[in-house]
């Protein structure tokens, strides 16, 4: 092809690109748009990673039953967050280590959902002797916690155990030894409006199941290299929420 008219052509797309793509791109920054999501996702592929759902033996894992009393003395089941889309963790309040960072997660979160009515948490206490709903409803006023949308829940001692060990598998057991005595995990479960444990896919196609949660987001990673998560759950709450 003649030089001449290969420039004609190259400059043709030159200005058809800025004509078309460049404006809409302006119109993302302007209005924010790209704000939100880019902020908080390092990889762009993030931005339409669809949320998976947790298969055991190929069928759809749903949060088993619970109820528990919460820090107002008030009964609180399962079937009271149908229709909302929550997050769930397992603390207790004389913890030394991980749970005064979760708790400060969660009210993050919680204060950047505060618009959204089917938007909620769910806490359970490992310690359930001790976090009666008095003690709950202290821990409540310390951090803030705007307990209309958030349950702090105490009860049955083997029934807290069982819901966390064997109905969401987050680890949770005594251990004289530790600090606190009492050895759990940092990870946050998400849930949908309808009951099934959700969370977004990994690069290989298999969802990552849980959210770390013992990491303040501003931190960015912990002493051992390991990421935050509470960007990406902020991102998979709002599509949740969206759905």
């Amino acid at each position: 092809m003649n030089k001449k008219y290969t420039y004609v052509w190259v400059s043709l797309i030159v200005l058809i690109f800025g004509i078309i793509v460049v404006p809409k791109i302006v119109d993302r920054l302007s209005g924010g748009s790209i704000v939100e999501n880019d902020r908080l996702n390092t990889d762009i592929k993030d931005l339409n990673r669809k949320l998976g759902y947790i298969l055991i033996d190929g069928k759809r894992r749903k949060v088993p039953s619970f109820e528990f009393f919460n820090q107002d003395s008030v009964l609180v089941s399962d079937k009271d967050y149908l229709g909302k889309v929550y997050v769930v963790d397992f603390f207790f309040t004389r913890c030394p280590s991980i749970c005064p960072v979760m708790t400060t997660n969660l009210v993050a979160i919680q204060k950047h959902f505060k618009d959204a009515d089917d938007f909620a948490i769910a806490s359970f206490s490992i310690t359930p002797d001790f976090d009666t709903p008095k003690v709950l409803r202290a821990y409540e006023e310390k951090y803030a916690i705007n307990g209309e949308s958030w349950n702090l829940m105490t009860g049955d001692h083997d029934g807290i155990y069982e819901l966390a060990n064997a109905g969401f598998n987050i680890f949770a057991a005594e251990m004289p030894d530790v600090p606190g005595g009492f050895e759990h995990s940092g990870l946050f479960a998400l849930v949908d409006k309808d009951g099934f444990l959700r969370s977004r896919i990994d690069e290989f196609g298999n969802p990552i199941v849980y959210y770390r949660g013992a990491i303040l987001e501003e931190n960015g990673v912990n002493d051992h290299g390991e990421k935050e998560e509470i960007g990406i759950l902020k991102v998979d709450i709002k599509k949740l929420l969206e759905e």
